[in-house]
């Protein structure tokens, strides 16, 4: 990177720590530390919201899952909508009503002990290696990119934002989103118009939307159904809607953004407005993944997008092998970028046989090439068996790297940073939060004093920093990472529902029935993922089902034994 580059990412990440400790200045307690004194309006909830979730993940690999498979993974937020209205009707009415500091709490209200640990222990499991993955993933990437060292770069990553969480709880990571959105968000536009802008100087937006759809990289909706397939209309709306009924009903990283609203309304607004953005959101985002799959049929693609291990390998004795399928690969490079300019005067034409002649062309390139690249993985493979041949993370930020202006590559590397600290941070909050109220203050220490358990939330939040980055420094090698967190959520989002569900739903069941229906369904879910029967998604609709199911089934079994 330049210096100008340097300035803007230091600038940048400075500011956002000193206006995160600005805003944890004055006195706190337990209350201001994990819910603002739920003090928050709704346009705050809704940035919050959107900046917990929106991790650096989002903004790194949904354009290159874009680029690889198309636009339809925003299928997977197709059910989240829905989702919102039943979250506004039926969770967050009672979670104010009972003015519970996390959503676990509740469940004791309703159950018993057991059932609240389990259903913390689960939250605690999955957030605690997601927010360890949401550290690796950036720093993976920029450490290949910018040949940075990997665990600095994960401490860097992880251990500044700590800074301001440790001090200032909820409201300081609250308002340090709303700031860090701005600022991803004008970031990402500028990514996007630079994409069309560099793009040769007869072809503009509409045509590469155009030749976008051509290639088919512009296949929103997918109505055939099939169990396996991850993204279709079908598994999205409705594992979709299951995914994010669990994940803003019961994963507490999300019910804390909005216990922080003033009132129920205000709750209900931002979660409202969460499903009418998000949407068309990562829309966006993902539209840039397709317009820069557009750029490199006009530019030449490097074979294997993270040139860091491309670079290793050629200092292998498979590296002369790899170079002749580089350069077959760049030869195919330059017959895609005359057939991409053939089709575009065609389809400017509006001559159908001429586009479908071009188009036909230009695949079978284009399939000839991925044979090539292919190969060339195997080649990488063979050269190192530890290495990623999964390049979908690096497509996008190689564009940023190799093809913007200075300054701007600074801004997008500032972007990541901004984006993982948005959702490390309230994962952090909420680990805490979990910890300190669900089991340290439940379990251990019922009676101590408002101080004693601020001293020992501040305390949790960095042990839980420390925990995450060390899980960081051992993960890497996932593939596409927007999908590995969103895998492992499943694991456990549909369980934590089904608990939930039957909590709020299913009055005459007990505690002890829904324990053991959520510890069978549980380990169902496991072993079907295992097994490959189903593709993830359905698994947070399957684990929600069975934990219902079993609870009914157990619970007249268990009433009969204890009379």
């Amino acid at each position: 990177m330049s210096v100008l580059d340097w300035i803007v990412l230091v600038s940048t990440l400075t500011v956002i720590i000193l206006y995160g400790i600005w805003k944890s200045r004055g006195r706190q307690d337990m209350e201001s530390y994990f819910l603002g004194n739920q003090s928050m309006p709704w346009y705050i909830v809704l940035l919050s919201i959107i900046g917990t979730q929106a991790s650096a993940i989002t903004f790194i690999s949904a354009p290159g899952q874009a680029y690889t498979d198309g636009m339809r993974f925003v299928q997977y937020y197709f059910g989240l909508p829905l989702a919102m209205v039943v979250l506004c009707i039926t969770f967050v009415p009672i979670f104010h009503k009972l003015k519970v500091y996390t959503a676990y709490e509740f469940l004791e209200k309703r159950f018993d002990l057991k059932t609240r640990t389990l259903a913390s222990a689960l939250f605690l499991i999955q957030r605690g290696l997601s927010t360890g993955i949401s550290i690796c993933a950036p720093s993976i990437i920029l450490s290949s990119l910018l040949g940075w060292n990997l665990y600095w770069t994960n401490m860097i990553m992880g251990g500044l934002l700590i800074i301001y969480t440790v001090a200032g709880g909820t409201r300081a990571v609250a308002y340090t989103q709303t700031l860090q959105l701005v600022i991803i968000f004008g970031g990402m536009f500028l990514a996007g118009w630079m994409v069309v802008h560099l793009l040769p100087a007869d072809i503009g937006f509409k045509q590469a939307l155009q030749v976008s759809g051509k290639m088919d990289k512009l296949n929103v909706i997918v109505t055939k159904f099939d169990w396996k397939d991850k993204y279709n209309i079908w598994s999205g709306v409705i594992g979709g809607f299951f995914l994010a009924l669990s994940y803003f009903g019961t994963d507490q990283s999300q019910v804390g953004r909005y216990l922080t609203a003033r009132s129920v309304k205000e709750s209900r607004m931002g979660l409202l407005m969460n499903g009418l953005v998000k949407v068309p959101m990562q829309f966006l985002i993902l539209l840039i993944g397709a317009l820069v799959f557009v750029f490199y049929l006009y530019f030449r693609a490097p074979v294997f997008f993270n040139e860091a291990q491309l670079a290793r390998v050629h200092k292998t004795e498979q590296g002369p092998a790899l170079q002749q399928l580089e350069d077959k690969y760049n030869q195919l490079g330059a017959v895609k970028q005359q057939q991409v300019k053939e089709l575009a005067v065609a389809l400017e034409a509006g001559n159908n046989e001429q586009v479908a002649a071009a188009k036909q062309a230009l695949q079978a390139t284009d399939a000839a090439a991925q044979a090539v690249r292919t190969s060339a993985l195997s080649v990488i493979k063979k050269a190192d068996p530890t290495a990623d041949t999964n390049d979908t993370n690096y497509i996008f930020l190689h564009f940023v790297v190799n093809s913007l202006p200075k300054g701007l590559v600074g801004l997008l590397i500032a972007i990541i940073f901004l984006a993982a600290w948005g959702s490390i941070a309230a994962a952090l909050n909420s680990l805490a939060s979990t910890t300190v109220i669900d089991v340290y203050q439940r379990l251990y220490n019922a009676h101590a004093s408002q101080e004693h358990y601020l001293r020992m939330s501040k305390l949790w939040t960095l042990i839980w920093g420390v925990f995450c980055i060390v899980v960081a420094q051992f993960a890497s090698g996932l593939g596409s990472l927007i999908e590995v967190v969103n895998v492992l959520g499943s694991w456990f989002y549909g369980v934590t529902l089904g608990i939930f569900m039957v909590a709020f739903y299913l009055k005459r069941v007990g505690g002890t029935a829904t324990f053991w229906a959520a510890i069978a369904a549980e380990i169902v879910v496991l072993y079907m993922y295992w097994l490959n029967h189903v593709s993830f998604l359905w698994l947070n609709a399957i684990g929600c089902l069975l934990v219902v199911v079993f609870a009914l089934i157990l619970q007249p079994v268990l009433k009969t034994r204890k009379a």
